[in-house]
């Protein structure tokens, strides 16, 4: 009897983990979009332009709108990939593909963006996920929520090492394709993008460095 008492409540025990997992990302998304409010925390303003940005379009794939540049370097670099760490999230030596929209292999470097060290905007795109604590996932910006300004973001790249620290953070449409541009022609940036809340296809979290 006291069996099969135990086994309903662990059922629910499970259901309530389950619910749990869905449900605090985007409480906790919630929380920190009202901090950002209320600490007046600096952000980028987006660039606007009065065409389209050429060669870069919002494409849907099984319902995630996406990024996709059709953009074509006129030399490729020397690598095919390079390392992303961020002290402040445990992220060490995490793999980007260069010029790649294939976001379901790793992170992505949308091509024909600037190359790392290079002026312009390193545009890196990530995901994210429901629960930060399910194994198995591939969502290295699960926590990009966490980081804040002056924070590190280092990149290695082609055997050198570049360091930018966080200027701003903001939340866009998925559709904004603004965030991709540069905030001056002459300074050296990086973009890190995910979805958010964690794991759905609401908003675009974008936070920006400048390199040091």
């Amino acid at each position: 009897m006291v069996v099969s008492k135990l086994i309903p409540i662990g059922f629910l025990a499970i259901g309530i983990f389950i619910l749990m997992q869905v449900i605090l990302p985007i409480v906790s998304f919630q929380v920190w979009s009202l901090g950002q409010k209320y600490q007046n925390q600096i952000l980028i303003s987006p660039k606007k332009s009065n065409g389209q940005i050429l060669g870069i379009s919002v494409q849907s794939k099984d319902s995630f709108p996406a990024f996709v540049s059709s953009l074509k370097r006129e030399s490729k670099p020397n690598y095919d990939q390079f390392n992303l760490s961020i002290p402040r999230l445990k992220m060490e030596s995490g793999s980007v593909l260069v010029d790649s929209n294939d976001l379901d292999k790793s992170m992505v470097h949308l091509p024909g963006s600037a190359l790392p060290g290079e002026k312009g905007n390193v545009f890196i795109s990530g995901h994210s996920a429901f629960g930060r604590f399910i194994p198995g996932q591939n969502a290295p910006f699960a926590k990009l929520l966490d980081l804040k300004k002056n924070d590190e973001i280092i990149v290695e790249a082609g055997g050198s090492k570049f360091i930018y620290k966080v200027v701003g953070i903001k939340v866009v449409n998925p559709s904004d394709l603004s965030v991709i541009l540069p905030p001056d022609e002459q300074g050296r940036y990086i973009s890190l993008m995910t979805c958010v809340p964690p794991g759905l296809n609401l908003k675009r979290l974008v936070v920006l460095g400048k390199m040091v």
